[in-house]
């Protein structure tokens, strides 16, 4: 199940660097057109200009997990590049297996030229909601949802991802099913699921529920759990019990809007970086076993530079690379 990259992310003695928000920094930052937030696109033939983009801001965090004296989780391009979304995007399934065979190529790529003896990198094969995020139209039952997902896991399996880790999840029917599809394709997989400001599901459930049944119906398969796409304030409160030992990642959002309000925003909050790493420390207590800290939503690197002052130990300040 492991290979040697998992099993130094899973014993380190400090969290590993993920980078921030994606979609949002190319969209925002860069001026990057993303058609249903779908970074993938960047790898339909057309845009040279969007996968340099894409490079140099893999670099600038690849630079800080050297800085920080940590591994780096690098993210595969592919939150909407599922067999799915074929239809929405105006692809075919054979156009999205393309796209996710070429995101996992170019993460591949990246690994093999800057990974170092001091700076492992893990290829982390994302894995989006076969649906909306934020307000999901559709609860897929396991069976279905594995179905749906299995054709992406295969392909980044075969192009040489790590692990995959399931994003934003929004019920434990897909949650459960991308998990049992992972374990088909042979790979680790990772479970992050989303909350509303109140620190539930969309679809009701505490974290704690959440992860319990996920746990009980997988016999506990997933690697670990994380939280993603939604401020610290919103789930902070919740983390309490035995059960957060499970969680191993935090991917917070820097925006204390909530889904509904970011979902109709159509300028960036970024929040306040310093704010962001003061309450990263906060998991310090509550998180025993935090693994990874990144950022979705509206963070950069700012912000994961601020969490890595806080969360790593002897970590110096990141000055990115000229």
């Amino acid at each position: 199940m492991t290979n040697a990259r998992i099993e130094r992310l899973m014993t380190a003695d400090r969290p590993w660097v993920a980078d921030g928000g994606l979609e949002t920094t190319l969209i925002f930052h860069d001026g990057i057109d993303l058609p249903h937030f779908a970074s993938c696109l960047l790898f339909d033939g057309e845009s040279e200009s969007g996968v340099k983009a894409l490079e140099r801001y893999f670099q600038s965090y690849i630079d800080l997990a050297r800085t920080a004296g940590t591994g780096f989780v690098l993210d595969t391009a592919t939150w909407r590049s599922g067999a799915f979304w074929a239809d929405t995007l105006g692809r075919t399934e054979a156009g999205m297996e393309r796209l996710t065979r070429a995101s996992t190529a170019f993460a591949v790529g990246l690994r093999d030229a800057h990974e170092t003896a001091t700076l492992p990198i893990l290829v982390n094969g994302v894995v989006g909601p076969a649906g909306d995020g934020y307000a999901p139209d559709r609860m897929h039952k396991p069976e279905a949802a594995a179905a749906i997902h299995a054709p992406q896991m295969r392909w980044m399996a075969e192009e040489g991802a790590d692990l995959v880790s399931a994003m934003t999840m929004t019920h434990t029917g897909e949650a459960i099913g991308i998990a049992e599809a992972a374990r088909e394709a042979g790979l680790p997989v990772v479970i992050s699921f989303t909350v509303e400001t109140d620190g539930r599901l969309v679809s009701g459930p505490t974290l704690a529920e959440a992860i319990a049944a996920t746990e009980d119906a997988t016999g506990g398969y997933p690697l670990f759990y994380m939280v993603n796409c939604a401020h610290p304030d919103h789930f902070a409160d919740a983390l309490s019990g035995d059960w957060t030992a499970r969680i191993g990642g935090v991917r917070a959002n820097a925006s204390r809007m909530s889904h509904a309000e970011l979902d109709a925003a159509t300028e960036l909050d970024d929040g306040n970086p310093e704010e962001f790493g003061a309450l990263y420390a906060g998991f310090r207590d509550s998180l025993p076993d935090l693994r990874v800290i990144g950022g979705c939503c509206g963070s950069d690197e700012r912000h994961i530079g601020c969490a890595a002052r806080h969360l790593v130990p002897r970590h110096r300040d990141h000055a990115p690379a000229s």
